[in-house]
């Protein structure tokens, strides 16, 4: 019996291979674009087979969904944007319920800096990156889209001294105002709508006297955080051209979401589409075929 089980073991092993071989992209797998707390983050990377396909363009996909991250068991939405001749970049964040948003933001910006950094080895431009996502992925996509930060020239990591301002965001049903979810006033930091959600909304901080995490409960500093994370409170004329695809029967993340930053897009001159899927909820098929809606975006924004 051991005899059995170790023959399908190797034939499983010599079979990834020749699999890979099939495959209509290259992957390299676990890149590492930074550490933090003794950990290694890490991305994929799915490029053309054939060089001489690639246009010169990335894409990030952010893997998030409940801003939980793991590492992506195959190309998923992106073999379309491989098809055009773009490089995809699979980056997984500091998961919940570990990390919060605040967190996670930090590991976006690390992952656009380092693909910037490394922009002549994967060969794209670093100035003709564009990201997407779906739902978590969506609300990152948006907050790197309306809220990059500037590089650091004094950094001692040339990575870091980069900006990580992407130039065109494409996304699927994105929280972006927990301060007004579904609709005025309404607050969803982890709870009503979200209660489902609260590790990624335990914002904490560090006792001064003890440097024990603390886990802040004060209302109004919540709100406060709660502002900072939400794409809304970001949007500038400098904002990447974004579109939203998002069902109008969404009960996890209400419609309402998409249509509150696009027109703050539109007051901002912002360049900006939502499609609206009718009758589609959080998900499913009604979004089978918007990979190509989204490569068709990024196609006339990262020209």
């Amino acid at each position: 019996m051991f005899s059995r089980y170790l023959v399908a073991a190797v034939a499983a092993l010599t079979a990834a291979p020749a699999a890979r071989a099939q495959e209509p992209f290259t992957r390299t797998d676990d890149v590492i674009y930074g550490r933090k707390f003794g950990l290694a983050m890490t991305m994929d990377v799915f490029a053309p087979k054939d060089p001489k396909k690639a246009n010169g363009k990335g894409i990030i996909w952010c893997v998030s969904g409940g801003w939980f991250s793991t590492k992506p068991g195959g190309i998923g939405p992106g073999q379309e944007f491989v098809n055009r001749g773009y490089t995809v970049f699979a980056v997984v964040h500091g998961s919940q319920p570990k990390f919060t948003i605040p967190e996670v933001l930090d590991d976006m910006h690390r992952a656009v800096r380092f693909i910037k950094a490394n922009a002549k080895k994967y060969n794209v431009d670093p100035d003709k990156l564009g990201i997407a996502g779906g739902s978590a992925g969506g609300h990152l996509s948006l907050m790197q889209g309306c809220a990059p930060k500037d590089g650091n020239p004094k950094d001692a990591d040339p990575v870091n001294r980069l900006s990580s301002k992407v130039a065109a965001v494409a996304c699927f049903y994105p929280p972006t105002d927990f301060l007004n979810y579904g609709k005025e006033g309404h607050v969803a930091l982890g709870e009503g709508t979200l209660k489902n959600f609260r590790p990624p909304f335990d914002f904490w901080e560090r006792d001064r006297d003890t440097n024990k995490l603390v886990v802040i409960e004060d209302a109004e500093r919540r709100k406060a955080i709660g502002k900072q994370i939400s794409p809304i409170t970001h949007v500038t004329k400098d904002s990447a051209p974004a579109l939203i695809i998002h069902g109008d029967a969404d009960l996890l993340v209400p419609i309402q979401q998409a249509e509150v930053i696009i027109a703050k897009f539109k007051e901002h001159n912002v360049p900006c589409e939502l499609a609206v899927r009718k009758g589609a909820g959080h998900g499913g098929p009604a979004f089978a075929n918007d990979a190509k809606t989204l490569a068709d975006w990024f196609d006339k924004y990262l020209k």
